[in-house]
C-alpha cells in the first residue's frame, strides 16, 4: 500500500464539477492499493499517518501530529501510484489491486483513520475521474509504502 501524504491548509476533490470531499487544515492523501495488500497493512498505515509529527509546535518545530492539532484528512484513491515503470516509457498497472479489493481496502483504511482519532475523513469517488485542489502547507510531502515495514 502506498500513500503520498501532503500537509495542506485546505483540499477538495470534485467529480463532474461537483465537490465530493473537502477538508481544512490537515492532510491530502493519495492512496494506492497494490495487489496482495491486506487489512493489516491498512491498519499499520492509518496508525502511522495519525501519529506522523509534521505540524509545527510553539517553537516552530515539526513536532505535532494531525490528532494533536485536530486536523482533517481527504483521502483520494490513486491507482497510478502502483505504476511499474521498469520497462519502457508507458507505465504498467498490473501490480495494482483488482478494483473491488482496492476499493474495499481504501474504505477500510479510511475507517481505520477515524478509529485512530481523526475527527473528519473525507473521500473522493473510487474509480471516478476526479479533480483535486490542494493548497499545500510548507510544502510538506511524505511518501509511505507499507513494504518498508512488511516485506512479502
Amino acid at each position: 500500500m502506498k500513500a503520498v501524504i501532503q500537509r495542506v491548509n485546505k483540499s477538495s476533490v470534485s467529480v463532474d464539477g461537483e465537490i465530493k470531499g473537502c477538508v481544512g487544515k490537515g492532510y491530502n492523501i493519495l492512496l494506492g492499493v497494490m495487489d496482495g495488500d491486506s487489512e493489516s497493512q491498512a491498519e499499520l498505515l492509518a496508525s502511522k499517518v495519525a501519529k506522523l509529527r509534521v505540524f509545527e509546535d510553539e517553537a516552530g518545530k515539526m513536532n505535532k501530529s494531525i490528532t494533536d492539532i485536530g486536523g482533517e484528512i481527504l483521502v483520494v484513491s490513486q491507482f497510478t501510484l502502483c505504476a511499474d515503470i521498469r520497462k519502457g516509457n508507458r507505465p504498467s498497472f498490473t501490480d495494482s489491486a483488482p478494483p473491488a479489493e482496492a476499493n474495499r481496502l481504501y474504505e477500510y483504511f479510511c475507517a481505520k483513520l477515524i478509529e485512530n482519532g481523526i475527527a473528519k475523513v473525507e473521500t473522493g469517488v473510487f474509480g471516478a475521474e476526479m479533480k483535486v485542489e490542494i493548497e499545500n502547507d510548507g510544502p510538506v510531502t511524505i511518501v509511505m509504502d507499507t513494504d518498508i515495514w512488511d516485506k512479502r
